[in-house]
């Protein structure tokens, strides 16, 4: 064997073990949100539950806010993301008994669902659409 195929073997060997582990990670992290907990449901079980019973409450406004609000999200992440966000809010309107998802419930649910890194995009997207974060700012300050 030659010394820069030998080179390249084990450079290819440690991209593949590295790519595999970061496949792995991801798996076993969906793997984990599958697991029920002390209540016989997982996380992703929950998320679908509080989905499905507020289907009805999302009007077309909310649902492309909520699209534009994701839209920096990589799209192979977009729709786990989505799910994730959609969930608290629709968690958030059930708490509290509201007979339809508004721009409030959207706002709160999205800061409380993602983390303090992804409030820049929301606070940039909302202040092109000139809407007031006054309401909102011990949310963002707290988390």
């Amino acid at each position: 064997m030659s010394g820069p195929f030998a080179l390249f073997i084990v450079i290819w060997t440690f991209i593949m073990v590295a790519l595999l582990a970061i496949g792995g990670y991801f798996m076993f992290r969906k793997f984990l949100k599958r697991l029920p907990k002390e209540d016989g449901k997982s996380v992703i079980d929950w998320e679908e539950y509080y989905i499905q019973k507020t289907l009805h409450m999302w009007g077309n406004e909310e649902k492309e806010l909520l699209n534009e609000l994701v839209a920096p999200v990589p799209q192979l992440f977009r729709d786990v993301a989505k799910q994730k966000i959609a969930a608290k809010i629709s968690q958030l309107a059930l708490e509290r008994n509201k007979r339809k998802i508004t721009q409030d419930i959207i706002i709160e649910g999205y800061i409380l669902a993602t983390p303090k890194r992804d409030h820049k995009f929301l606070i940039k997207t909302l202040e092109n659409k000139n809407i007031d974060l006054t309401p909102y700012q011990a949310l963002l300050d707290n988390k």
